[in-house]
């Protein structure tokens, strides 16, 4: 288990302190087009594409689920997207009601935790380490934060928890829409063995190509490498790529 090494300092002498951290990535689903259901009904159970219009080059910048059962996903020109779901409805954004929506997110995220750190609009890191330490469960805490999101706001967050951000992020994108995992402290390395290798942040495609030439199309398979391959393989990330693999990420 990895965690916040702090130092303490009694007399001459110092004292290294472990302090177990507990982390939740929350990342709202579909956010841009479930603001877009929210709004109008209508649109609810419908394969909706936030973005520009195709004969103006535009892009989806967000699709529902219902639209992603056809391969559609974010970044996709939509020109693409319309082609492989020609029944889907375009709507194009509004992102000041986005950034409404946002802040009354982040409100109920903060209202929980000063330790907040968001990544984009729709999703943050919250370090609920002291409210377990006060005697709350994560799981506990992770249910009663996705019912308070979707009793206030109206929209859906999957969770994920575990002791770093590696794994909580990882947790939060295995079973969505809607989706809940929480890693125990000491089972890091074996929930994200069987994972392929391209789910570790920092592992993008080419990187990964580059690692299934090598045989390793796992993280557990990465994780077993000795330091000195991770070195000529990643160079300066080394430490840390090996560290994540392993799920220890302070």
């Amino acid at each position: 288990v990895i965690s916040l090494l702090g130092i303490w300092a009694i007399g001459h002498r110092q004292f290294e302190v472990t302090v177990l951290r507990h982390i939740i990535h929350a990342d709202l689903d579909a956010f841009y087009a479930a603001v877009e259901q929210l709004d109008n009904p209508d649109l609810v159970g419908k394969p909706i594409l936030v973005g520009g219009r195709p004969e103006n080059r535009g892009v989806v910048a967000t699709a529902s689920y219902e639209a992603r059962q056809f391969g559609v996903h974010s970044a996709m020109p939509m020109r693409t997207a319309v082609h492989r779901c020609p029944q889907g409805i375009i709507v194009l954004p509004r992102f000041s009601r986005y950034k409404e929506k946002s802040v009354e997110v982040m409100t109920i995220f903060r209202e929980l935790t000063p330790l907040v750190e968001p990544l984009s609009m729709d999703e943050a890191y919250l370090d609920i380490t002291s409210v377990v330490e006060s005697g709350e469960k994560p799981l506990a805490v992770a249910l009663d934060l996705k019912r308070r999101v979707v009793e206030e706001t109206g929209l859906i967050v999957s969770v994920g928890v575990g002791t770093c951000k590696t794994v909580a992020k990882i947790g939060s994108d295995l079973d969505k829409p809607d989706g809940l995992v929480v890693v125990q402290p000491g089972e890091e390395a074996d929930f994200l063995a069987p994972l392929a290798v391209n789910k570790l942040w920092g592992i993008g495609p080419k990187t990964a190509e580059r690692l299934n030439r090598e045989g390793i199309e796992t993280i557990g398979q990465l994780a077993d490498e000795p330091l000195e391959w991770f070195a000529k393989m990643f160079g300066k990330r080394a430490v840390n790529i090996r560290g994540k693999a392993m799920g220890q990420d302070n």
